[in-house]
């Protein structure tokens, strides 16, 4: 059981713990956050994406493979060495032998055999026995004279693969790039809210203290007292919302970009106020940029390859080999010549393959057809979508300037006395409402912009577009 003593110091422990960790949290939250601007995101982007990494990886393989085949269907030459030792051991049979030598000594006239001397007995079998070391060396030589055509369906399938990896490089280039603008520009967007809604906050304030002094001196009655007090707690709730999310779109830059610390977006949202140039230079460039249809034309080129080497296989092989012994002493042997090959006949069926193989180029034929209708499509939507921006953000100026109008009237009626606390609060809150609906739309144009310029394959121009625009929208305007 706790005394009064005891419990006091555990409160006071308590308190003082909980100090420490509100300093610590306050310390946290106010470290500033670095400036960042698109450029500068973009080249960290580049300079630190995994995923671009890994692209790049597959690129250089694929080069490096189609480099390690550039001499296919050269010369080979190699050198063999040889250390060994071996044992023989045979039985020869010498009765055959006896039997003719002593059948050949019958036939002889009885005076020659007289004058011969008498032969040895030979015995009914020998064993031999022999065992050695012995080394040997050689150089042999293999050239193929004439394959068909294979090594040649070889490199260019290996061309189309390595165009492959050079389109999906390129199309993960591209996806970063509108990731890092629906980031950079999100986290902006909120930046933007989260001050509209804290300056918002402010003057919500200033009106509550106003709506205290005249409750006190019998101007306004206690509801709207009240009313301006829930106003005020509904303006700090949003703020504090807003700041929060702002927060969560600067983690994601920040992550996006590997940066060690918090970040905030320093280039402000645009909207050119100018259209866009005509659909059909963006389906031009699109049907000329689109990694999308550069690695369907890897596909077929690599079918085309597969169709080459299995002709290939029908023709005959004309290849040259030698090999040269390489004796330290006596003559050496060698031999030379030219081999031909010509399969007659296989367990493969070879008309069923070479049908498959072309099969395979009429499908990436007919891929190449849809993916540039799809292209087509997604540019003409998303450049639709860019112009529906870009028009919304100029048709709700005038819903800005009738907000800025009706709180500057707001704020007259309250001091001639014909309007109210609660409605300067409302004309307030309105402003703040509008210029956020604002900042979303040139946020919709500037992701819209990305994507369009994605899908024609030209997101390097987004800089170059946001140069060129003429309204700016930052976060701290007004």
């Amino acid at each position: 059981m706790l005394t009064p003593t005891s419990s006091f110091a555990l409160r006071r422990r308590c308190l003082l713990g909980g100090c420490v960790l509100l300093l610590g949290m306050g310390a946290a939250m106010a470290q500033p956050a670095a400036t960042l601007s698109f450029s500068e995101a973009q080249t960290a982007l580049l300079e630190r994406s995994d995923q671009l990494a890994a692209a790049h990886s597959a690129v250089e393989s694929a080069r490096l493979r189609r480099q390690g085949t550039q001499g296919l269907g050269g010369p080979s030459v190699a050198v063999t060495g040889m250390a060994y030792r071996y044992s023989v051991n045979a039985d020869l049979n010498l009765d055959p032998a006896r039997r003719m030598l002593d059948g050949t000594l019958g036939m002889l006239p009885p005076e020659l055999g007289q004058m011969l001397p008498g032969t040895p007995q030979l015995p009914s079998n020998v064993s031999l026995q022999r065992e050695k070391n012995n080394a040997s060396a050689s150089l042999s030589l293999i050239w193929p004279l004439y394959m068909g055509g294979v090594s040649d369906a070889v490199r260019a399938g290996l061309d189309g693969a390595t165009d492959e990896a050079l389109a999906d490089a390129a199309s993960s280039r591209e996806s970063l790039h509108s990731l890092l603008v629906q980031r950079y520009f999100g986290a902006q967007l909120a930046e933007r809210a989260a001050q509209l809604r804290m300056r918002a906050l402010d003057a919500v304030r200033q009106h509550d203290s106003a709506a205290q002094s005249m409750l006190k001196v019998g101007v306004i009655a206690k509801v709207e007292r009240l009313q301006a007090q829930a106003a005020l707690a509904d303006a700090e709730q949003q703020a504090r919302k807003a700041r929060d999310d702002a927060q969560l779109a600067g983690t994601a830059l920040a992550r996006t970009v590997k940066a060690q610390a918090p970040v905030l977006p320093s280039s402000p949202l645009f909207v050119s106020s100018r259209p866009l140039a005509p659909l059909e230079a963006f389906v031009s460039a699109a049907q000329r940029l689109h990694p999308g249809l550069g690695k369907v034309q890897a596909k077929q080129r690599q079918a085309e390859s597969l169709h080459d080497a299995q002709q290939a296989l029908r023709r005959p092989q004309v290849l040259a080999f030698g090999s040269h012994e390489l004796a330290t002493s006596g003559k050496p042997n060698w031999v030379a010549g030219v081999a031909v090959r010509w399969t007659l006949w296989d367990s493969l069926d070879r008309d069923a393959m070479a049908a498959s193989s072309q099969r395979k180029i009429e499908q990436a034929q007919s891929m190449q057809v849809q993916v540039r209708s799809d292209i087509a499509l997604l540019v003409e939507k998303h450049w639709m979508g860019v112009e529906q921006a870009r028009r919304q953000y100029l048709a709700q100026q005038a819903q800005e300037d009738l907000a800025r109008e009706l709180l500057r009237l707001r704020v007259a009626g309250l001091k001639e006395g014909t309007g109210t606390v609660l409605d300067l609060i409302d004309a307030q809150t309105n402003l703040a409402k509008v210029q956020t609906q604002r900042a979303e739309s040139a946020n919709l144009y500037v992701q819209a912009l990305a994507a369009l310029l994605e899908s024609s394959g030209q997101s390097d121009a987004f800089a170059r577009y946001m140069a060129q625009a003429d309204i700016h929208i930052p976060a701290d305007a007004p």
